[in-house]
């Protein structure tokens, strides 16, 4: 008995904990399935294929620390190149990016479509991906931003759209 209690509190503990990082929390969708801990990433999620999509979406939440990470434009600025239309050409054009405030705080949101060529052997496909989709945004707390990296198809992360603006409305200061 004691056994299951003590998972079950460690199930618990790794739940809360990989909702919160740089004094900020946020509630994810119960239909995105938390992953496992990676390098660098504060949380990573799994998202549901649309139909006809083969694959679906990922979460990645980034949090390096206060004053790390570095400066928002510069981010938006490597989303973007991570991505390059059919005939290879920048995205920068077609990209859309946003800034608002969220609960008090500065959020830049970026929307771009095309062939995703990834962030890094750590971050991207190891092949270029056509179709693809990425909303990120930059969240700046006072512990320096968190940073959310959603890719996937086009479909799927179209049918997740909403969802991840929901969870970017619940982030808040601990």
């Amino acid at each position: 008995m004691n056994r299951l209690l003590s998972v079950l509190v460690m199930c618990v503990a790794m739940v809360a904990s990989a909702q919160e990082a740089g004094g900020l929390t946020w509630t994810a969708p119960k239909e995105w399935e938390a992953q496992g801990e990676r390098p660098m990433r504060a949380a990573t999620y799994k998202l549901p294929a649309a139909k006809g999509d083969a694959e679906g979406g990922e979460l990645a939440v980034f949090y390096f620390g206060q004053g790390q990470g570095g400066a928002v434009d510069a981010n938006v600025k490597r989303w973007l190149g991570q991505f390059q239309t059919a005939d290879g050409k920048p995205v920068d054009k077609a990209a859309k990016t946003k800034t608002e405030k969220l609960n008090g705080m500065p959020v830049t949101t970026v929307d771009v479509k095309g062939t995703y060529a990834g962030g890094g052997p750590m971050m991207g496909p190891s092949t270029p991906k056509p179709g693809y989709r990425l909303l990120g945004a930059i969240v700046e707390g006072p512990e320096g931003a968190l940073f959310f990296k959603l890719t996937g198809p086009e479909k799927s992360v179209a049918a997740s759209e909403k969802a991840f603006r929901k969870l970017l409305e619940s982030v808040k200061k601990k």
